[in-house]
């Protein structure tokens, strides 16, 4: 039996963020680079190896010229 780590609504918040990067046309490595941190950062990020607080997401929703209510559905 496997275990989730992370509610289902935090995992359909990792896909939106990946979703995100993929609409901008644009790498993880791409992202690193503006955001001034490694790719492994955004590599974490994405996989829900490292949780991304708020001040984190305004910094990638605005990489990828998303609205903060992009990442949030209800």
């Amino acid at each position: 039996m496997s275990t989730k780590i992370y509610s289902e609504n935090y995992q359909n918040f990792l896909e939106l963020l990946r979703n995100a990067r993929k609409d901008a046309r644009m790498t993880q490595k791409e992202v690193a680079q503006l955001l001034g941190k490694p790719q492994s950062y955004v590599s974490k990020c994405e996989s829900g190896e490292r949780r991304v607080d708020v001040i984190e997401l305004k910094y990638f929703a605005r990489a990828y010229n998303k609205p903060m209510s992009y990442f949030y559905n209800d």
